[in-house]
């Protein structure tokens, strides 16, 4: 069976990394999605509601052979645990490739993991960070985001 692993903060979940998830589940039996959360970082929403939002998604989308889960410790561990064969890695632009692609380097060094890299599509220009931001200044961001996110995001 070939597993792939999906890691990221997801604060929140956009189209973007929707469109990544759409074509990795084409790839792979089974995709696992894996909310990272790093405690020195401070979340911008809520990382439970944001896997139930996200698990609404999946389920609105027939992504039925993709699965969520928080984690705390490295991805590389979290993706052997799981039997993973492959990490699963969204690019947008050659500034995305330079640094995941360190990434890889250094999972494969340290659990033997290779990397796929998907392109975001469409969606490429489409960042969590810039979602963040627009929403701060008030601005609307439907079409960056899946309805059920949006709905988390209008929560707070």
């Amino acid at each position: 069976m070939n597993i792939g692993f999906y890691a990221g903060s997801f604060d929140p979940f956009t189209n973007g990394h929707l469109h990544i998830v759409k074509s990795a589940s084409f790839l792979f039996d089974k995709v696992f999605v894996g909310i990272g959360i790093n405690q020195d970082k401070k979340r911008r929403y809520d990382k439970v509601l944001m896997k139930q939002g996200i698990e609404q998604v999946f389920k609105d989308n027939n992504l039925n052979n993709c699965e969520v889960l928080l984690f705390d410790n490295l991805t590389c561990d979290v993706a052997k645990k799981l039997g993973a064969n492959f990490l699963i890695r969204g690019i947008r632009n050659s500034t995305d490739y330079d640094y995941e692609e360190n990434l890889a380097c250094i999972n494969e060094e340290l659990a033997g993991l290779d990397t796929i890299y998907l392109r975001a599509g469409y969606m490429g220009f489409v960042s969590s960070s810039m979602v963040y931001e627009l929403i701060k200044n008030g601005k609307d961001v439907r079409d960056f985001v899946p309805k059920q996110i949006l709905d988390i995001i209008n929560r707070d």
